[in-house]
């Protein structure tokens, strides 16, 4: 809870310090915003000359940061559509305001910098003004004593500079409309994914043996196939004389599927291979009878708890805040910090000018030339203030924030996976069902979680965190010593990568049955661990043999949602699908494939998201069911609750009671 108080003093003073203006406008050259209060209407920023900040700048991240250039910036309507270069041709209208060039001459306004020296056509990018690219440089346009032809490399690479990312925003605006006149039938896709999905996971019940052995035997024939090709492949080469020794060393690997003992060697391996899958077919055939059972009553479980699959909703809207958040206090710590101002010329020739030094910070609501002894002197914007205990601690507040969202992220996906368990749970120990099954399972399971479980949930979400975070570390130090060519650093560094993201997987793994066993038991984290590890270690055969087949079927569900939706959307959208109604006409898009790859992406979500329901459903039963088997014997006092289709496997049953006569006879 102080982890949690913290987190949200952290956001209130990223809300209060943070400005998140500074990367949604830009700013002039005084440090006002443009497209907002007194520049509403002068949305854009004008640099008066771009060549001093664009030739040598990676323009989008300076856009990002910013974009101050040593040149003056002004709020303007539109952007130049046309070649402007005083004295021949200038416009006044993107001048600094208050200057008047009846008055003034043009060659003194633009010494100033109260005038740009010139202009060019420029399209708005960010809200900033930025030349167009290929441009056309007419013949006498001239720059600083420069000639059209001398001018233009520096022009024409200044455009090109942001020309791929015009390119882009072309691209996105043709998404764009493609999405418009295209989200109806992206919509219908993603509600066919949806059908599909529930549809094959409430038959599976009737179809989960029929699907499992079809794809034991599929990849048992894969495999016998694969054996005869090689061989094949083998025969062949073995009478036309191609052997290694024809070939010798080469980097071209596909010149080694030339020779004979390539094929031997691949044949020899699937040969092991198919040993090995009929030795387990045929020794853990009772195994695999038992997960196909536990895979029923999965499919059973959640046809009577049917509400057990938009709970997966609750946890992406809890993501979706949590993603939210972080967002949010990330851009206001970015953005925190005072603007600055300092005092500058144009050109510290100017009379009285020779003690601008460019190191006098101003305010530029009370500023006043008159005061420097520079009539010429200006208040200008510099840079936003790093100084103070806020601000030197603004890097130390991210990491808190990036903390803070992981272990966020980590606990929701925690507090799902128990409220999961806890449901399926009370499903599988009601003694008759459906008649014993608590109303309302999913309901009860969420505020039981919350009103017991919540600092077990925090604990387990902690430790995954903990492991991330060394991660993330482990990534940056691999990012910044990418160029070290120290074998032995280069080595060390891999490994221990390797070793977190294995130790990651296995928290996670241990944190998912720990969730089981709290949502069963209700005792804490680190009893509910250890009694979840032991009891999967006295099963691990079994543990071994119901996760693989689980994630052959969980496969193959995915393969038939995704890539059936998918295959239906290519079909539809490139028009292959003949369709005399016109209501059922695809659209006329840029890119046909915008929708497909949204709505294979989406289908993969949503059956992800269905998917891992059922997921958890089977785990659960699986330890209930591991449970069962080492609690109870099937006596009265001590009765399986496990389903018949188990105790049949398992030859169990459950002792019925004995009568009174029996009883009476006994004695």
């Amino acid at each position: 809870m102080a982890f949690i108080g913290g987190y949200i003093v952290v956001g209130i003073m990223a809300w209060l310090y943070g400005d998140p203006r500074q990367v949604i406008y830009p700013r002039n050259s005084t440090g006002m915003y443009c497209g907002v209060g007194d520049n509403k209407d002068k949305p854009y920023v004008l640099y008066f000359n771009l060549l001093k900040c664009i030739s040598a700048t990676n323009v989008l991240a300076a856009t990002l940061k910013g974009f101050q250039c040593p040149t003056t910036q002004i709020c303007v309507k539109e952007c130049p559509n046309d070649f402007y270069w005083p004295p021949l041709k200038f416009n006044s209208t993107f001048c600094l305001p208050g200057t008047n060039p009846t008055i003034t001459t043009i060659i003194e306004l633009i010494d100033k910098e109260k005038c740009p020296a010139f202009l060019v056509p420029s399209t708005p990018f960010l809200n900033r003004c930025f030349p167009n690219a290929n441009l056309k440089v007419p013949d006498n346009f001239t720059v600083n004593s420069l000639i059209g032809n001398q001018t233009l490399p520096s022009i024409t690479n200044a455009s090109n500079a942001i020309a791929n990312t015009f390119n882009l925003q072309n691209l996105g605006k043709k998404i764009f409309e493609d999405f418009a006149k295209s989200w109806i039938w992206i919509l219908v896709g993603l509600v066919i994914a949806m059908l599909v999905s529930l549809l094959f996971l409430l038959l599976l019940r009737f179809t989960a043996g029929i699907l499992v052995w079809v794809l034991i035997i599929g990849v048992i024939g894969v495999t016998a196939y694969g054996i005869y090709h090689c061989y094949t492949e083998y025969d062949a080469l073995n009478k036309s004389g191609s052997t290694i020794q024809n070939v010798g060393f080469t980097v071209n690997i596909g010149v080694y599927f030339n020779v004979k003992e390539t094929w031997l060697a691949i044949m020899i391996i699937l040969i092991v291979v198919e040993v090995i899958l009929l030795l387990l077919l045929l020794f853990l055939r009772k195994r695999i009878l038992i997960a196909i059972a536990l895979i029923k009553e999965a499919s059973k479980a959640i046809g009577h708890i049917m509400s057990s699959l938009f709970y997966p909703v609750v946890t992406f809207v809890l993501l979706l805040v949590c993603i939210t958040y972080w967002g949010i206090t990330a851009l206001y710590l970015a953005t925190s910090g005072a603007p600055l101002y300092i005092v500058s010329v144009a050109n510290t020739t100017f009379p009285g000018c020779a003690n601008i030094t460019g190191n006098k910070t101003c305010d530029p609501m009370t500023f006043n030339a008159s005061s420097t002894g520079c009539s010429e002197a200006q208040c200008i914007f510099y840079k936003y203030n790093t100084e103070g205990l806020y601000q030197t601690n603004l890097f130390n507040l991210q990491i808190y924030n990036v903390i803070g969202f992981l272990w966020c992220m980590n606990f929701v996906i925690a507090l799902g996976q128990c409220v999961m368990a806890g449901a399926f749970a009370s499903y599988y120990w009601a003694f008759n069902k459906p008649r014993d099954i608590p109303f309302f399972p999913v309901s009860a399971a969420f505020m039981r979680t919350l009103r017991y479980h919540t600092g077990s949930l925090a604990f387990g979400a902690l430790i995954l965190t903990i492991i991330q975070v060394i991660r993330i570390m482990l990534e940056y130090l691999d990012h910044k010593l990418k160029d070290v060519h120290n074998p032995c650093t280069r080595f060390l560094l891999c490994c221990l990568k390797c070793c977190f993201w294995c130790l990651e997987k296995f928290i996670k793994f241990l944190n998912r049955n720990a969730y089981i066993m709290i949502a069963v038991y209700g005792k804490n984290f680190c009893v509910s661990a250890k009694n979840a590890f032991n009891l999967l270690m006295r099963n691990i055969v079994r543990v071994v043999v119901l996760d693989k087949v689980t994630d052959l079927l969980i496969l193959f569900g995915k393969l038939i949602v995704v890539g059936g939706v998918g295959v239906l959307a290519f079909f539809f959208f490139s028009n292959k699908l003949k369709i005399d109604n016109d209501a059922f006409k695809p659209p006329n898009l840029n890119y046909y494939w915008i929708p497909i790859l949204t709505i294979v992406v989406g289908s993969y979500m949503i059956a992800q998201g269905f998917f891992s329901v059922y997921t958890m459903c089977v785990d659960t039963l699986f330890l209930c069911f591991l449970e069962d088997l080492e609690r109870n014997d099937g006596s009265q006092e001590k009765p399986y609750y496990m389903p018949k289709s188990l105790m049949s496997i398992l030859n169990k049953k459950n002792r019925p009671p004995e009568s009174e006569e029996k009883k009476k006879g006994k004695k």
